[in-house]
């Protein structure tokens, strides 16, 4: 395949997402205390994942019924959906705070 064939449907919509995004954050670079609070949000967002996937796993060893492990799993989902808004819209305020 060569650079002028076609994209596909969702590349063109990745382009069109990255371009409206760059123009939201209007290009501004990120401050170095920034990027610091942006990492420490993500790691803790990530150890509270894998906090959740122990107990998870623990849950499912002692369930019985596939309606439990349904249950569980349900809820392994909900909170991974959770924790995920609350680590993206913590860094998208770090992003929009006041830059120097």
């Amino acid at each position: 395949m060569s650079d002028d064939a076609p994209k596909k449907s969702y590349e063109l919509a990745m382009e069109r997402l990255r371009k409206k995004d760059q123009e939201a954050a209007g290009e501004r670079p990120l401050t170095n205390a920034q990027k610091s609070a942006i990492a420490e949000i993500r790691q803790f967002y990530k150890a509270k994942s894998a906090e959740l996937e122990i107990l998870h796993q623990a849950a499912l060893r002692k369930a019985t019924t596939r309606e439990e492990i349904d249950q569980l799993n349900e809820n392994l989902r909900r909170d991974d959906e959770r924790l995920a808004s609350e680590r993206d819209r913590k860094i998208a305020e770090i992003r929009n705070s006041a830059s120097p």
